[in-house]
């Protein structure tokens, strides 16, 4: 009896190590290998062994859940395989040297909740399908060569907290969908080539802690309603063009109080009232 009972628990213990994961997740990490140069990776995967042995995968139940790759030469374009990991929750591709689009295919991971891509070679557009991953607390996209538009769907992800686009080649106007993300702590597009108005409907963003559009061609006068934003905490919209007056308050907030470049292309800095004369004088 004594040695049946370690036969069994030597074969469940053997199992439980053998991550059965379905043919579709498998095959979608084997193309992401390929595709990015996986023989010349920092920390390699060495396909002959079992998945969960795998460098940076994090298996549960029998299911991809985390995907951690970051800073690990990872070269080449991400396969629309990826896709099929339906089950992450997590995928971190941090500092590598991937270029490329952002697979349409995104939108399938309905369970995804932080996204790390950035400081790579990314180009093209932001996918629209991006908002159909609505599980997303966490977009991180920076240092990038994204452009276009800022597609109006990324209004649908009413559970993001951070939103980390700065240093890309983004262009257009904010999405008035951007204004509806209540949940919205963390909003970065310095560095890009954005145009247009800041909307007074960012009053809307009533969780924002974090705000910088610093170095867009952004112009109009700038909202007074920023100061109804009672939990933010940090914020630079300087180096845009816009103009008018400002309160103190926002002036202060600011971290280059308000320093924007005008028509000629030489830095000027608002002028500053008190926020009494400031509403009064706004258009």
């Amino acid at each position: 009896m004594k040695n049946l009972t370690i036969l069994f628990l030597s074969f469940v213990a053997t199992a439980s190590m053998m991550a059965n994961i379905s043919s579709s997740e498998k095959e979608a990490l084997v193309k992401l290998y390929k595709a990015t140069n996986g023989s010349q990776w920092t920390n390699k995967w060495d396909l002959n062994t079992p998945v969960d042995s795998w460098y940076g995968v994090k298996i549960q139940n029998d299911k991809v859940i985390a995907l951690n790759l970051s800073s690990n030469h990872l070269v080449g374009q991400l396969p629309n395989e990826i896709g099929n990991l339906v089950n992450l929750q997590s995928l971190n591709l941090f500092k590598n040297d991937i270029s490329g689009l952002i697979p349409t295919s995104i939108g399938n991971l309905k369970q995804l909740k932080t996204l790390n891509i950035a400081f790579n070679k990314l180009s093209g557009a932001l996918p629209a399908t991006l908002s159909e991953a609505t599980a997303l607390v966490s977009v991180e996209l920076f240092m990038n060569r994204i452009n276009g538009e800022l597609p109006a769907s990324i209004g649908k992800l009413q559970n993001l907290k951070t939103l980390s686009l700065f240093n890309n080649e983004l262009t257009g106007t904010i999405p008035a969908t951007l204004y509806s993300m209540k949940s919205l702590k963390v909003l970065l597009l310095s560095s890009n080539k954005l145009t247009g108005k800041l909307d007074k409907e960012v009053a809307n963003l009533t969780s924002l802690e974090n705000l910088s559009l610093f170095e867009n061609n952004m112009e109009g006068q700038v909202p007074f309603d920023l100061e109804k934003l009672n939990n933010l905490k940090e914020m630079n919209i300087s180096y845009n063009m816009f103009s008018g007056l400002v309160s103190k308050n926002l002036a202060q907030l600011d971290t280059l109080n308000m320093t924007m470049i005008n028509e000629k292309g030489l830095a000027v800095n608002l002028t500053v009232v008190d926020k009494n004369s400031a509403y009064a004088n706004e258009d």
